[in-house]
């Protein structure tokens, strides 16, 4: 079974990147980024959600309220028909883009703070994907390609891998090589990013602000290095992004 094997950030690249086939020649890959990259965060932690209510069915499967309480300490609450896989059965349905973003928003609203206002600047069921008809298709496509085997994003499967943040890394600059241009205003280059945090040398206690913080690669390499130097997880990360769906996005990499 594909599923007991761990993924691979060049599986999940190569996924992510095929499904942005969905979107060319309809919108720019500046704004489909944004709905590839929302739908992998969405996919990973539904598939998460999925395998922790599938341990306790095993465990607990004679005791529905006990099962109900613990999936609602779980990291991310996903409310009911709000997960991806609520959404993938009902992707030959009309409506795909409003159901997409009433599910964000439910997400948003079941996770108080933690998820507050994440999704606000991106939304699926926008014109710029076309006419009701031709926007459901697309999105049903998309759906489908995030609901391969490949793409099983279950713990097992990820383990400690930043999914997020080397795929918005990995599109960018793809993005930015096929359009001719630099992408340097929210695009720092992977080996950049690692030869400042080498630089800076943060050890714990530090506190470390970015203030473009683009997609959050650079603080979360510090971070890094921090538990790699002392071992400790006393510090603390700020950023600030003036690009709206780019904080969204930095922010679902930080929970990443």
């Amino acid at each position: 079974m594909i599923n007991n094997v761990q993924i691979n950030q060049d599986d999940i690249n190569k996924a992510v990147w095929a499904a942005c086939d969905t979107f060319r020649g309809v919108i720019s890959a500046d704004t489909y980024k944004d709905f590839i990259l929302t739908m992998l965060f969405l996919k990973y932690i539904s598939d998460v959600y999925k395998d922790e209510y599938n341990k306790l069915i095993a465990q607990y499967g004679d005791n529905p309220d006990l099962i109900h309480a613990m999936m609602s300490k779980q990291r991310f609450v996903l409310p009911e028909g709000a997960s991806f896989w609520d959404l993938y059965e009902k992707r030959y349905e009309a409506g795909n883009g409003e159901r997409i973003d009433k599910a964000l928003h439910a997400i948003e609203e079941a996770n108080g703070s933690k998820l507050k206002n994440v999704f606000q600047d991106i939304s699926f069921n926008t014109d710029r994907l076309g006419q009701e008809k031709q926007k459901n298709d697309l999105l049903r496509h998309l759906l489908e390609d995030f609901g391969k085997d490949i793409l099983d994003l279950s713990s097992e499967r990820v383990g400690s891998l930043d999914i997020i943040g080397n795929a918005y890394e990995y599109l960018i600059k793809h993005f930015a090589a096929g359009s001719g241009a630099t992408a340097g205003e929210y695009y720092t280059p992977p080996e950049v990013s690692t030869l400042l945090a080498t630089l800076l040398e943060p050890v714990e206690g530090d506190q470390i602000c970015d203030p473009c913080t683009g997609s959050g690669s650079l603080l979360l390499k510090c971070g890094a290095m921090v538990r790699k130097n002392s071992g400790s997880k006393k510090y603390a990360l700020f950023g600030q992004e003036a690009i709206g769906s780019t904080w969204a996005l930095a922010k679902m990499n930080m929970f990443l």
